[in-house]
């Protein structure tokens, strides 16, 4: 695991990788081992995220005045997919998956598919992504990293105000309806 660390510390922070290192795992999120199929590594700086104001001033209430400590509502593997998406704007994001960490960084490995190859178009079981509903679809929360921080993993009274969104579920509740006669 070190070694295998200090490997990928060696690489840029997001590099094409030839094989998957964990293919059992890839396999489990639809990896397949055929053309139109890429995975790609990606590197996260560990830790929480600082809050970005100058000099810490809020201009705010004391209990908004916090600027360390601060949790990114998006997880760690979240922010590689969309990472990786925005370098591969041609691929669509898949999966992907844990690999390593170290003290500073943490390592992913994303699942890519080419939508506009044929062997993809053709494989009645990944053709899905084909669609252009699924364009960008790590930047919009619809992967399962994506589904897990918006609360979509909750179902029945668990996961009251989350669907279809938070923002659609706080909008019904705001929005006066009033029906005519």
């Amino acid at each position: 695991m070190r070694v295998r660390c200090w490997e990928y510390r060696q690489l840029a922070s997001i590099h094409k990788v030839t094989r998957p290192t964990r293919l059992d795992k890839a396999r489990t999120l639809g990896f397949k081992q055929k053309q139109g199929y890429v995975i790609y590594r990606c590197s996260i700086r560990r830790g929480g995220r600082k809050r970005c104001v100058h000099k810490g001033a809020v201009f705010g209430k004391p209990v908004h005045q916090g600027i360390r400590k601060q949790k990114k509502a998006r997880s760690h593997r979240n922010v590689a997919e969309e990472r990786v998406g925005r370098r591969c704007t041609n691929l669509r994001v898949l999966n992907s998956y844990w690999v390593g960490q170290d003290a500073a960084q943490k390592f992913y490995e994303v699942i890519l598919v080419d939508p506009n190859h044929t062997a993809i178009k053709k494989d009645t079981r990944i053709n899905w992504i084909v669609s252009d509903k699924h364009n960008r679809r790590e930047i919009r929360g619809l992967t399962s990293a994506g589904k897990k921080y918006r609360g979509l993993r909750q179902k029945g009274y668990r996961a009251h105000n989350v669907r279809p969104s938070r923002r659609a579920a706080w909008k019904a509740h705001n929005t006066q309806k009033l029906r005519r006669h």
